[in-house]
């Protein structure tokens, strides 16, 4: 009997334990269903609205949908008003994107590209270009911000650079001086950050000065002192005179690409007036050795030369801009028919050189010499001594060679008289040379006293042609 009970108990908590077993599978089945339907339901919504904290083009798009944020994009109106600073510089015309239905793809790829499977409140701005541009603040508004910037900043004050100069000799630096006017290129490339925003508010931005602790101040410094460093070598015949740039540089500027302008000569002039003083031979007394042995000072006349130092003086300043370690010398003057100047490349015998004619007055006699050997000597008879028609003394040069010439003489305007000769050869510019004289008798040593010639050195026609044949056009005759 007790076992019949235990079976019955046992069964009795059998089936109890069935039913509630039932009742919780029923009850988890209803619930995963729910579950389903609310993540099916959050995912669709996900899949089909952006997120809280998305912005296209800075506009507020959260929670819309493509369609939505579409409408918002087309009709979000732009005043266009532009301030540098608190200062509204200008109002533009109100302008919207541009966004079209054409455009609607394009969000909808956004939109995917946003997408996550939970509601983010991560903050993202995308920027999306219409498909039909819009010019006028890319380009119109833009171009008045320019403009406007660039008439503003004509009566501003602008900075002043650091600037490096050298003055007499000392490399001095001016303090740089802080300006007003706006930094355009600047200001315009913070505008391009404002393409899609309402007001444009753009960071005052100021031309800046070069300052005087810069590198590029530094650099200026350096080649300017590289600049009086220079030696320039300044070659006159076969001397060389070195001109140092910190004796003879005394102000100069130089521009932001390092090239230096000397502004004034300095000591320059000065220096080559010197080598002009020492070395020059025009209208000075030349020391000269004559056949017989003894040493006579003559006056330089014709023959000579001289440097031009006006000039020579922008030769030497053009040599120490560009870095040039030599100069030769080469404006030459003299006293020829053009102002040119002879007997610059005769460096021996005290710049007569070794070729030459040498006349004797008193001893009514000529010798010409070749690379300082006789060549030809013979008697002559020069300019009359009693009428005042010596030839002239001093230092002359051949001046050109004819032959035949006929030889006119003049006074007071007048022809005196016209004669033929075979052989001429002219040293003065008042008509004195060498020539052959056939019609003349007395040869003797005296005959210039009182019947020479009108000043001209008469040559026997015996030996007239080998004289004319020695003598070279630009070579010295020395007359005393």
């Amino acid at each position: 009997m007790e076992s019949t009970v235990n079976i019955q108990e046992i069964e009795k908590q059998r089936l109890k334990s069935t039913k509630w077993y039932a009742n919780w599978r029923f009850i988890t089945a209803s619930a995963l269903i729910i579950i389903v339907l609310i993540i099916g339901a959050g995912s669709y919504y996900q899949a089909n609205h952006f997120n809280r904290e998305i912005n296209i083009n800075n506009i507020k798009v959260g929670g819309m949908t493509a369609d939505q944020a579409l409408n918002k994009l087309k009709t979000t109106v732009f005043k266009n008003v532009v301030y540098v600073g608190e200062q509204q510089i200008l109002d533009g015309k109100d302008t919207t994107m541009g966004f079209t239905e054409k455009d609607l793809p394009a969000i909808k790829k956004l939109l995917k590209n946003q997408w996550t499977f939970f509601p983010s409140s991560k903050a993202k701005d995308y920027s999306l270009m219409p498909s039909t541009q819009e010019f006028y603040r890319n380009q119109t508004l833009k171009k008045q911000v320019e403009e406007k910037l660039l008439a503003m900043n004509q009566s501003l004050k602008a900075p002043q650079d650091a600037a490096v100069h050298l003055e007499q000799g000392k490399i001095v630096v001016s303090n740089s001086i802080s300006g007003e006017k706006y930094d355009v290129a600047s200001l315009l490339k913070d505008y391009d950050k404002h393409e899609y925003i309402s007001e444009i508010r753009l960071n005052p931005v100021y031309i800046q000065p070069i300052k005087e602790d810069s590198e590029f101040i530094r650099n200026q410094q350096k080649k300017l002192e590289e600049f009086l460093a220079q030696t320039v070598d300044y070659k006159v015949q076969d001397k060389v005179f070195s001109l140092k740039g910190s004796e003879v540089i005394k102000n100069a500027s130089i521009s932001k690409d390092l090239q230096i302008k000397m502004d004034d000569a300095g000591d320059i002039k000065n220096k080559i007036a010197e080598v002009n003083n020492s070395q020059s031979t025009l209208n000075k007394d030349f020391t000269f050795k004559t056949h017989s042995g003894s040493v006579i000072s003559v006056k330089g006349k014709g023959y000579g030369w001289a440097i031009d130092v006006d000039k020579e003086v922008p030769r030497i300043m053009e040599a120490f801009e560009k870095g040039e370690k030599s100069v030769s010398a080469s404006n030459i003057y003299g006293n020829g028919w053009k102002g040119e100047g002879y007997g610059y490349e005769a460096i021996s015998n005290n710049g007569i050189g070794d070729t030459y004619a040498e006349v004797s007055i008193a001893e009514q006699r000529i010798w010409i010499y070749k690379n300082g050997k006789l060549v030809v000597t013979t008697n002559v008879v020069t300019g009359t001594h009693s009428t005042n028609h010596d030839t002239s003394p001093g230092v002359w040069y051949i001046l050109y060679k004819q032959t035949p010439s006929v030889l006119t003489g003049r006074e007071n305007g007048k022809i005196t008289y016209q004669v033929n000769v075979d052989y001429w050869a002219p040293f003065t510019n008042d008509g004195q040379g060498f020539h052959d004289a056939s019609w003349r008798g007395n040869w003797s040593s005296n005959a210039y006293l009182t019947s020479g010639s009108h000043g001209c050195v008469n040559t026997p026609p015996s030996i007239m042609k080998t004289v004319y044949n020695n003598l070279n056009t630009y070579e010295p005759v020395v007359i005393y």
